[in-house]
């Protein structure tokens, strides 16, 4: 069988004080636990009389990261509310200056057409007027023109259509 160790050491004996103190578990335990006892109260007396907390301190920084990020999400709100106002001012601006070119397509094909046409009779009149060279090109001229003097009879024609002209007018 085993036998135990004694609990109790003679002064002489060659056991050191140490050992003797890890003979009793129950002395560990209380010289901890005052020991963490003692560590909570200085911490808590710290707390107390320093007139400053961590925790409350961290809540101050998230309140004011959290007051920066609204500002900054606000403004990020406005600001995408200024470049959409932009935007559709943009858009509107665009879509004026698309129905104004369609505007001047339109005027210049009817412009193109007027000219074609204008071309068109320019050339015919042009036709015409070398036809009308040619003709009196061709045409035996008179050496001597005959000049009528007016008589009786073409004085009288032209006295009636006077009087017609003013009964008119």
């Amino acid at each position: 069988m085993n036998e135990l160790a004694p609990r109790y050491y003679p002064s002489g004996s060659p056991v050191s004080p140490v050992s003797r103190f890890g003979g009793q578990p129950v002395f560990i335990g209380i010289a901890a636990l005052a020991v963490i006892v003692l560590g909570i109260g200085g911490i808590a007396g710290w707390r107390a009389y320093s007139g400053t907390a961590p925790e409350l301190d961290r809540v101050v920084a998230s309140r004011q990261l959290q007051a920066r990020a609204t500002q900054a999400s606000e403004q990020l709100v406005e600001k995408t509310k200024g470049i959409e106002a932009t935007q559709q001012e943009s858009i509107d601006q665009l879509q004026v200056v698309q129905d104004q070119l369609q505007t001047v397509r339109r005027l210049l094909a009817a412009q193109q057409t007027d000219t074609k046409k204008l071309s068109e009779q320019v050339t015919t009149l042009t036709e015409s007027i070398d036809g009308l060279r040619q003709s009196f090109a061709s045409a035996p001229s008179d050496p001597t023109p005959s000049v009528r003097k007016p008589g009786r009879k073409y004085k009288a024609v032209r006295s009636a259509n006077r009087k017609r002209g003013k009964s008119q007018g």
